[in-house]
């Protein structure tokens, strides 16, 4: 047990600061304390003393320098059982310091601003609380320390259970505690720093060493399977995301619930007028888009009513009531996902307990590097946010794309974007009618597509991911009923493909960029 007489308190955030200091002074702690802390102790009646006082020298550089001192440091560094370290510190008069309660300047809060100044973020770097914390921790068989209002109860609890002393077993929890909060603190500053200049050009793409910080928003039932364990975590300093969803009714989300919401969304941003997703296994198994939200969504479910029983359902509009009659009568949904819903079509849902309505009102997302765990190590990637350039299209085939299967191309070309590997879309107008996806051959991809769309769809349009090595697909999306086909180019067979679609009059539209999803 170590026995606290003299604490340090220094916060940004100063939740519940009061009640710790009173109990602190019922067992007699000497108090120290900095601007605006100080203030709210005093008018809570707790008597406390400056640090200027205490170290004999003032706050300077408009409070960039208060606590930096080594009268604070050496307080708090010194070894109790070094009979040299308490000699010292008794030749200088410097007490030792038992206890430090820090925050850190809110940074992470603060590039979450709008319109933010990189002045007023470079100010909220906090130097002299992470110094304090480190100096405590190290120390931590002798100095309790605290960056967590959330650890003040159990703090409180320990203090009147042992007559102001803390046990060493805690002790020993909070300072290690302190090492990931700060790691986490710098990290969202080296990230956003880093972020910030790679903006201006002054930084490479990927940093030559990778820091992450995240806090967990939740535990999962388990992963991907019963038997492993999972959480769900937000990345420190982001502001946009999947990790702003709010659960507005039925079961905890899954593991894999959020891996399937988190595509979803991906791609249902993608388009301007009202649109549907569905998706099962973290793959689109349905996607309309209509000026009738309603009507989007049907069309959605009507590609592949098999696959979408169980789906995740994503809506780039307010759902009404209108909407919500549609999808409750079509069948078994794991998770709806949208901006908004209006009030009758929650009250319809209701009835459906299990179900789980998601809100997320701004469904951008941020331009982050996507990693990729491999056993050891990791795998870093830019975020794939190329847009098709309709000025880059070349027109290939002897047949030209009518105006109305140009934009289904297009908009197929934005659906395969978001399907895994080998990925095959057919599509009339802005719907889909086959989905082909997760094969190991282009081939087996339109197959798939061509069975998915049930009897042979005329005039509908084909994209596909990645080129077509061999002209055997054309074939088969001729097959499929496909007139106009958009894909990257870039085969050695390039010109077998060309002459198979002129064989069958398929117009050939080639962008020069692959989405493929591996």
């Amino acid at each position: 047990m170590i026995k606290i007489k003299r604490a340090l308190i220094s916060l940004s955030d100063k939740t519940g600061i009061v009640e710790l200091a009173k109990v602190l002074k019922n067992f007699g702690v000497e108090i120290i304390s900095t601007g605006g802390t100080a203030k709210l102790l005093r008018e809570n009646n707790i008597a406390v003393t400056e640090v200027s006082a205490y170290t004999g020298f003032p706050e300077i550089l408009d409070g960039r320098v208060k606590t930096l001192h080594p009268k604070i440091h050496a307080g708090l560094l010194a070894l109790r059982n070094n009979a040299q370290h308490l000699q010292i510190l008794n030749e200088h008069n410097i007490a030792p310091i038992d206890m430090v309660v820090v925050n850190l300047y809110p940074f992470e809060k603060t590039i979450q601003k709008p319109n933010v100044s990189l002045e007023e973020i470079i100010e909220n770097i906090d130097i002299g609380g992470p110094a304090m914390l480190r100096s405590a921790a190290k120390n931590f068989q002798s100095v309790a320390v605290i960056c967590a209002p959330s650890r003040y109860a159990q703090v409180i609890a320990e203090l009147k259970k042992n007559d102001g002393a803390l046990p060493t077993d805690l002790m020993r929890q909070l300072g290690i505690e302190v090492f990931g909060h700060t790691s986490k603190y710098d990290a969202v500053i080296y990230n956003y720093l880093s972020d910030y200049f790679k903006s201006k050009k002054e930084t490479t793409d990927f940093p030559q060493e990778l820091m992450l910080a995240f806090e967990k928003i939740q535990d999962l039932r388990y992963g991907e399977n019963p038997h492993q364990k999972a959480a769900f975590y937000k990345e420190k300093g982001q502001s946009k995301g999947l990790v702003n969803l709010k659960q507005l009714q039925g079961k905890e989300l899954s593991f894999n619930n959020i891996l399937d919401l988190n595509s979803a969304v991906e791609l249902v941003k993608e388009f301007k007028n009202p649109a549907a997703v569905i998706v099962k296994h973290n793959n689109p198994c349905g996607v309309c888009e209509d000026k009738d939200l309603s009507k989007a969504y049907l069309g959605a479910w009507e590609t592949d009513t098999l696959s979408a029983f169980g789906g995740i359902v994503a809506l780039n509009r307010r759902m009404d009531l209108k909407t919500a009659k549609v999808i409750f009568k079509s069948g078994f949904l794991e998770c709806i996902i949208a901006p908004g819903f209006d009030q009758e079509a929650l009250n319809l849902f209701k009835e459906k307990k299990n179900l789980r309505l998601l809100q997320l009102n701004d469904l951008s997302s941020p331009d982050e590097l996507q990693i990729k765990r491999v056993s050891g190590g990791a795998l870093l990637q830019s975020k794939d946010s190329e847009t098709l350039n309709l000025d880059k299209l070349k027109i290939v085939t002897k047949r030209k794309p009518s105006k109305s299967e140009l934009q289904s191309l297009i908009f197929a070309w934005k659906v395969a974007k978001h399907v895994k590997s080998n990925a095959i879309v057919l599509t009339c107008g802005s719907r889909t009618v086959g989905i082909g996806a997760g094969q190991m051959s282009r081939v087996d991809s339109v197959m798939l597509a061509k069975n998915k769309s049930g009897k042979l769809k005329k005039n509908c349009c084909l994209a596909s991911d990645a080129f077509f090595p061999k002209p055997d697909a054309i074939t088969w999306a001729h097959k499929a009923g496909a007139k106009a086909i958009i894909q990257p180019g870039g085969s050695i067979a390039d010109q077998e493909i060309i002459a198979s679609c002129d064989k069958y009059k398929i117009a050939m539209v080639t962008t020069g960029v692959r989405h493929f999803k591996h």
